[in-house]
């Protein structure tokens, strides 16, 4: 960051500390009229805006927050303790718990990486600039609906800056490689990765915390929606493609290569990818559990198009292969596969490095979304009455529509897991209360909420390409800007033609 973005950044961190007191002082004691006769939604909607602050602000770890919140929510007797924590062991936590676990295999083995070298090197693929940009903006995409999108973006970084290197040459001011290519490849990898991300439930954390919320907010209404895997990749799947194919267009076009033989990097492509040598036992483990966990993941969804959705065979599936059993199922094999050497694929000391904060993260946003939304504090209604004024009365398309704005927009300004635990109970909220169904504006919510691209601080992945050097602040708004507008009008087209899908 410039020394101005640093300075931000401390301010913000600061301001955390005195803005989230104030903001909750000042709900707890002012007189709502409609949060009259509602005392337990009075003192949530107080804690819940403090740590709405604090994580926009992240003054405390976002973690911690989570926690701190709920305890304050039993604190002031919002609940009781076991509602409270409850939605902590909600099964997409466990689902999360095992596929944190495969990504952690894979990065220790380097599957990811030999993925990434056996595409860029192919002789289809390391002979011309645009499809070097293509490939390695697919690449990335794919191993970003995973494995987290940080994670592929640090591997794909190192990656690409390796790749520059060679196109340079010397690295003279003879070099023919235009500037313009490398910013179009640092923000490839940052934008790949978070567009890679919506293609399936565990690609990106919003997807989990939207799942959620879909599932807790519309069964409380009486609605029976369990969105599998394979029909969330019904929808995010063509939304990756289209917005994919858009991206690599128009930076293909705005950031060109000029005059420049690539020979030379996919040389160094082809040595890279011999260097790794054949397949070792640790990345043929590694790759036999992830079969076997997509493969019971996406099973539910074929039965359910070969036999129909209310088959025997379907509801047989649901009851035993709900998300969370194929990924812990495919942690175990993890630990029982060998790895080489004498050792197993995964060893629990490795297992514990997983982000264990974002699981806390997870738990937290669902507890205060199922708080909001049950008849106890009754906050999600009372918030959604409220605000159901500021929209037009345009039906489930309007609501789609200002749904995946609003999420589109907050995720400029903090971090796409925040946002989604802000936006998304209020969308649902808000639709419940206008009489729409909201299944499609919660889906347009989820989505949006990982379209952070103008900004180095609305991802880690733009954070991490903005400190190469390679990418003018200018460019990455100019560039980001139109991703989000056009990332904002696929999600719309995509979730409108195909939300039926998922019902």
């Amino acid at each position: 960051m410039s020394d101005l973005e640093s300075r931000f950044e401390r301010f913000r961190s600061r301001a955390g500390f005195v803005l989230a007191p104030l903001l909750f002082g000042g709900i707890w004691l002012a007189d709502f009229e409609s949060l009259r006769g509602h005392e337990t939604a009075h003192r949530l909607a107080a804690v819940m805006a403090a740590v709405v602050v604090l994580w926009i602000t992240e003054a405390l770890p976002m973690p911690l927050t989570a926690l701190l919140g709920a305890t304050g929510c039993v604190l002031l007797q919002v609940s009781s303790a076991e509602k409270v924590f409850a939605p902590f062991a909600n099964p997409l936590m466990f689902l999360f718990v095992g596929s944190f676990m495969l990504a952690r295999a894979i990065e220790i083995h380097g599957l990811d990486r030999r993925l990434a070298l056996s595409v860029l090197s192919l002789k289809s693929v390391g002979g011309h600039p645009s499809r070097v940009l293509f490939a390695f903006g697919a690449v990335t995409a794919f191993i970003s609906a995973w494995i987290s999108n940080t994670a592929t973006t640090a591997m794909m970084f190192a990656i690409g800056l390796s790749i520059l290197k060679v196109m340079r040459g010397d690295g003279t001011a003879n070099s023919r490689l235009d500037p313009r290519y490398a910013t179009g490849m640092m923000l490839m990898t940052a934008f790949a990765a978070s567009i890679g991300g919506l293609a399936t439930p565990i690609g990106t954390p919003p997807n989990a915390i939207g799942l959620g919320f879909i599932r807790e907010h519309l069964k409380s209404t009486g609605a029976n929606i369990d969105i599998t895997f394979f029909e969330w990749c019904l929808v995010g799947v063509p939304v990756v493609l289209l917005l994919y194919l858009f991206m690599f267009a128009y930076l293909n076009w705005f950031c060109p290569a000029g005059d420049t033989d690539l020979n030379r990097s996919r040389e160094y492509l082809e040595q890279q990818r011999r260097q790794l040598g054949p397949w070792r036992q640790g990345e043929i483990s590694t790759a036999i559990a992830f079969v076997v966990m997509v493969a019971l993941w996406v099973t539910p969804g074929v039965i359910a198009l070969a036999c129909g959705e209310q088959s025997a065979a379907k509801k047989w599936c649901d009851a035993r292969l709900p998300e969370a059993v194929p990924a812990l199922l495919g942690a175990t094999l993890l630990f029982l596969l060998p790895g080489g050497s004498g050792r197993r694929a995964l060893k629990w000391k490795e297992a514990e490095q997983i982000d264990w904060g974002v699981v806390l993260l997870y738990g937290g946003g669902f507890a205060f979304g199922v708080l909001a939304g049950t008849k106890e504090t009754g906050l999600a209604d009372i918030l959604g009455r409220n605000m159901i004024g500021l929209l037009p009365t345009a039906g489930s398309f309007g609501f789609l529509v200002a749904a995946t704005f609003v999420a589109t927009l907050v995720s400029e300004a903090t971090s796409n897991t925040a946002s989604a635990n802000i936006v998304i109970p209020v969308v649902i909220a808000m639709s419940t209360a206008a009489g729409v169904d909201p299944l499609e504006p919660a889906i347009g919510a989820t989505l949006g909420c990982s379209l952070g691209f103008m900004l180095p601080v609305s991802t880690p992945c733009n954070a991490i390409v903005y400190g190469s050097g390679l990418v003018p602040l200018s460019r990455m708004i100019r560039y980001g800007l139109l991703l989000d507008i056009a990332g904002t009008v696929v999600i719309v087209g995509v979730v409108s033609l195909l939300g039926s899908l998922v019902r």
